[in-house]
């Protein structure tokens, strides 16, 4: 349900002698995930992830709400570019480029929502963006229009994307890609690593391949999985082992961290995953894990 605010409204009279106060209500559209916090400090969750919505101060009053937690229905019509519900569906975007062209040298993030809408369209859910997104390796930046549709009623299915970027893929990774695939392709010089990032947030640099290409195929999970009410971001590599090259593909075996940013859970998943340059990432098998209650967030780098 939308949640009220109150603004006031102060209308004098012409001959400045009568002062009415009009108290109206404003309905606000976005983020269903509030904390609320009013009093002269700084507001709860100040810290938190960059995707968080940091929220204005009260400064009139000295009364201090620690924490309170409002969940709203989605909108439609226009949005707030940076509340959840259009930064939501924007991050399924990023996960839905990175299936389609990440790489161990590619690796895409979402930077800005300019604008984005959504309607109800025959039980399902249609928000349209537009966006930049960027390239973290290479440093490149890209507009994008985007076009998403959230599966309706019971069960869960992955949401349906259509995007066209400019610019973002402008970055030549032939070279690095097929350095790398003849390096790791030969039986004799498998690689397995454990915690990337360390809990210090620091991993080698030969490490950072793999970090990458394991943060591009959570993202076929994290597409999958997401739906109106999460936000997924890839945590960390617990471990991962490199298997024996088969048809030409590299093969590792994950294990990755995923933390759903809206009930702070990490959810662990196994994922048999196979690249190279021509034939991209392609993740053949994936196993979700038990849940593990007594987790904490690990540390978090997109180097």
């Amino acid at each position: 349900m939308d949640g009220l605010l109150f603004s006031d409204l102060t209308v004098w009279s012409m001959d400045w002698t009568l002062l009415i106060l009009l108290v109206v209500p404003t309905v606000v559209h976005g983020n269903p995930t509030v904390t609320v916090r009013t009093g002269s400090g700084p507001p709860v969750g100040s810290n938190q992830h960059p995707n968080s919505v940091p929220l204005s101060e009260d400064t009139q009053t000295t009364t201090e709400v620690r924490e309170v937690v409002v969940e709203e229905v989605m909108m439609t019509g226009m949005l707030n570019p940076s509340h959840y519900p259009a930064r939501r569906a924007a991050t399924v975007v990023q996960h839905y480029l990175n299936t389609r062209y990440g790489s161990p040298y590619r690796w895409i993030f979402l930077s800005k929502v300019h604008s984005g809408s959504a309607e109800d369209v025959a039980e399902m859910r249609k928000y349209q963006l537009e966006l930049t997104m960027q390239e973290i390796i290479s440093n490149v930046s890209g507009q994008c229009s985007a076009e998403l549709l959230f599966p309706g009623g019971e069960g869960q299915s992955a949401p349906q994307v259509q995007a066209s970027c400019e610019g973002l893929l402008q970055s030549n990774t032939t070279a690095q890609e097929e350095a790398f695939y003849q390096q790791h392709r030969a039986s004799n010089n498998m690689v397995s690593g454990n915690d990337i990032p360390d809990s210090y947030g620091h991993m080698e640099p030969n490490m950072k391949p793999f970090w990458h290409l394991g943060g591009v195929a959570s993202s076929f999970i994290m597409l999958r999985e997401s739906n109106e009410s999460t936000l997924y971001n890839m945590a960390q590599v617990a471990n991962f082992t490199q298997l024996e090259t088969e048809k030409d593909q590299l093969r590792v075996n994950y294990h990755v961290l995923l933390h759903e940013m809206i009930s702070q859970e990490i959810i662990h998943w196994k994922l048999l995953v196979t690249w190279s340059p021509e034939q991209g990432v392609q993740v053949l098998q994936t196993e979700l894990q038990p849940k593990c209650h007594n987790c904490e967030a690990p540390p978090n780098t997109t180097n």
